[in-house]
């Protein structure tokens, strides 16, 4: 009988498979530029957050704050009821209804991607109401879009007619805003809304609704705002918002302090504290005056000098007359006649005919003699 000395049948072929397989990882390893999993790299997992362009402390410390717009702004009380009223309104014409939406959310330029700051203030003058953000969003390009698309509405919604919650028809216009040239990019819209018709509005009849939007871009960071209400709004706040807040926006992102700008918004501070310096320069000058008074009185002097001259000639005056009674006294009787004599201040004609009358009694008084001793 054979004893078998090895596997036979299936087990001989399933032998010879697991040599086989055995021999091929051997070779793999043992050939050049063949790695082995202990020797491939470690895979390293992509990095889930880059630095933001943006904290939230800087997106803070870029707001403007109410003593950089002067004294008749403050703190909002809250948001006004207007907004409700007349930007809840519906329009036929696809892009201003997106504005009128916009104006609404407060969402113009998107929905930011990265931190964001906003503050709200209120003026006491027109009460109108002011709210300003600082936002970083996606890319650049994105909100240059959005500003692009903004810089279309004037034409587009020039004039347009929206319906309010009630069923009112409110007849509302969209111009350009004029901002500041500051940031890498920016653009400015002014909406009114009014319920008389277009012939009422272009005769001056007062809207119902003034509002200011502007929009700066700072790299992939902007400020936004919108100013007004229904007692209109003033552009010298949008523009000094806009001016202020990129300048401070600036500073930040470039780790200055905050203190470039607040010295404009201190201008309205400032312009009280250059008026108290204009009344010290007044001063100054009442100081100067009193220099010049001591100088004219200098002129005065000499002028007196001038009167005491004037009466040394009433005092040849007065000897004059003290000659003339001389005369009077030598007048009164004539020495030859015993008669009083004719003043001598009168005419030299006068003086004449005395003269004769003098020779004549002379005469006289000859004749008169030769006779006495005649007789």
């Amino acid at each position: 009988m054979k004893v078998p000395t090895g596997p036979s049948g299936p087990y001989r072929l399933l032998a010879r498979a697991l040599t086989a397989g055995a021999l091929v990882s051997a070779s793999a390893c043992s050939l050049p530029g063949v790695m082995r999993h202990a020797d491939a790299p470690p895979i390293v997992p992509p990095a889930t957050s880059a630095t933001p362009s943006l904290t939230d402390a800087q997106a803070s410390a870029a707001l403007i704050t109410q003593g950089e717009l002067g004294g008749r702004w403050s703190a909002t009380q809250g948001g006004a009821t207007w907004r409700d009223g007349l930007l809840k309104t519906r329009t036929d014409a696809p892009d201003c209804q997106r504005l009128l939406d916009g104006l609404y959310a407060e969402d113009l330029l998107g929905e930011p991607t990265g931190a964001r700051a906003v503050v709200g203030l209120d003026e006491s003058g027109n009460a109108a109401q002011l709210r300003y953000q600082v936002a970083a969003y996606a890319a650049p390009s994105e909100v240059d879009a959005k500003l692009a698309w903004l810089r279309t509405l004037p034409t587009k919604c020039a004039q347009f007619t929206s319906t309010d919650v009630n069923g009112g028809q409110l007849n509302v216009t969209v111009v350009p805003a004029v901002l500041p040239g500051v940031g890498d990019a920016r653009e400015g819209l002014r909406l009114t809304m009014s319920g008389a018709s277009p012939a009422d509005a272009a005769s001056g009849a007062a809207p119902m609704l003034t509002l200011d939007f502007a929009a700066v871009r700072v790299g992939d960071r902007a400020v936004s705002l919108t100013n007004g209400g229904l007692g209109g709004a003033a552009q010298d706040s949008t523009q000094q918002a806009v001016q202020v807040g990129t300048q401070r926006l600036q500073d930040v992102l470039a780790g200055r302090p905050p203190t470039t700008e607040p010295a404009t918004p201190s201008t309205e501070p400032a312009t009280p504290s250059t008026e108290p310096a204009a009344p010290s320069t007044a001063p100054a000058a009442p100081t100067t005056a009193p220099l010049d008074s001591l100088t004219k009185p200098a002129a005065p002097t000499s002028a007196p000098r001038a009167r005491r001259t004037a009466p040394a000639a009433p005092t040849t005056a007065p000897r004059a007359p003290r000659t003339a009674p001389a005369a009077p006294r030598t007048e009164p009787v004539d020495p030859r006649t015993g008669r009083p004599t004719e003043p001598l201040t009168e005419s030299p004609d006068d003086t004449t005919d005395n003269d004769t009358i003098a020779d004549t009694a002379t005469a006289d008084t000859s004749d008169t003699s030769d006779t006495v001793q005649e007789g």
